[in-house]
């Protein structure tokens, strides 16, 4: 989606005692560290308690877990992206320059691998850093998408991820007035991970309407 304090006075939601504790960091992976997805979880819930943000970050992961399956990535780094790519929103929702460099931030400190948290950190355009890697682009892509697909969802009269599909989508994607806040230029970035808008979309309302009910959707 594209705080307070300096580092020295702040104090993360989730109590963590060292930063390195077992009780939150676990197997090491290329060069950092991957939360447990119950851990991770936990961690958002605790730094974004808004239901519909929290709700927003599972879509992606969602999301992120189908296309880290399409190209044959790591389902779980992948997934742990864009759960927590919003983790800082909160902190940050009244300085958009901050939102994404607290979170990656954050996530340094935890010791997650650094392709993690530079992907988060890149997410938010405002700082002009380059998309390099296919996460990165992928998470970039997936953001607005989340929220265009629940739109989607909630113009329906049955409020349902299940009654929409992608003709529907394609088609309310040219309508400027329908779901404004979904940035359709940075939906199209899906070309340059080689999936063409319609199918970019179909893998996002596939992996969110397996994941309805979480979603309450």
């Amino acid at each position: 989606m594209g705080g307070g304090g300096n580092g020295s006075e702040h104090t993360y939601a989730l109590e963590v005692k060292p930063v390195r504790s077992q009780e939150i960091i676990s197997n090491k992976y290329q060069g950092g560290f991957r939360l447990k997805r119950e851990e991770a979880l936990a961690l958002l819930k605790k730094n974004l308690p808004n239901k519909n943000l929290q709700k927003h970050c599972l879509a992606a992961e969602a999301v992120m877990r189908r296309l880290a399956r399409r190209f044959q990535e790591d389902e779980e780094s992948w997934g742990l992206t864009g759960l927590l790519h919003d983790i800082d929103y909160e902190q940050t929702k009244d300085d958009p320059d901050r939102h994404s460099m607290e979170g990656a931030r954050m996530l340094a400190e935890l010791g997650l691998a650094p392709e993690v948290v530079y992907a988060v950190k890149v997410h938010n355009e405002r700082h002009g850093l380059p998309r390099l890697s296919r996460l990165d682009k992928a998470l970039y892509a997936v953001d607005p998408l989340t929220g265009f697909i629940v739109a989607g969802a909630l113009i329906r009269p049955e409020k349902r991820l299940a009654a929409v599909d992608v003709a529907f989508l394609t088609n309310r994607f040219k309508e400027k007035a329908f779901a404004r806040g979904a940035n359709r230029e940075q939906m199209q970035t899906c070309t340059e991970l080689g999936l063409t808008l319609e199918e970019f979309i179909g893998l996002g309302l596939e992996a969110m309407q397996e994941k309805a009910e979480e979603l309450g959707l």
